[in-house]
């Protein structure tokens, strides 16, 4: 059996923009593996968000170095992963894309208003929406990296999946 040539899918964006549920149905629809990226955190890390306190870079090496080493692990088994991971700047990028499996990126954007609006209607996250303007703030438009399709999150769940699936075969994925 050939093996794809990619086997990382990173769904991101800020906070609120939907990665886990997009994330979830898409590996659902690609027969893959999916991984939420929040489980993947250290526990300083959560406490530090949950106290409204953005995380530095310094915290979030270590991070997504593990999900890089998830990655790798799962590729050496023949499965296809699918990450929710914000990966909002281009080092972080970059970072992910350093390892020994090829990344794709689904990029959800969507309006500051429609996220707040969201964010406001989940229950249980640790993630307050007082972050959400540090995550606009930090976020560096993937928009034209190499590897990165952006889908617009103002329409249903199964249309941002479906577009994805689109997406990710235009550019050899799945």
């Amino acid at each position: 059996m050939k093996q794809p040539e990619h086997q990382f899918i990173i769904v991101m964006g800020v906070s609120g923009c939907g990665k886990s549920s997009v994330g979830l149905h898409l590996a659902e629809k690609l027969s893959a593996v999916f991984y939420d990226g929040d489980d993947l955190h250290p526990q300083d890390n959560i406490k530090k968000m949950s106290d409204g306190v953005p995380l530095t870079d310094d915290d979030r090496w270590p991070w997504l170095d593990g999900i890089c080493e998830l990655a790798t692990r799962e590729a050496s088994n023949d499965k296809l992963i699918v990450v929710a991971c914000s990966a909002l700047k281009k080092s972080y990028r970059q970072r992910l894309s350093g390892g020994s499996v090829a990344a794709l990126f689904v990029f959800l954007e969507g309006s500051k208003a429609l996220i707040m609006q969201r964010q406001l209607s989940r229950e249980g996250h640790f993630m307050p929406t007082a972050l959400l303007e540090s995550q606009f703030s930090t976020l560096e438009d993937p928009t034209g990296e190499p590897n990165v399709i952006a889908v617009n999150i103002d329409q249903s769940l199964k249309k941002i999946v479906d577009t994805s699936v689109v997406k990710l075969k235009s550019i050899g994925c799945c």
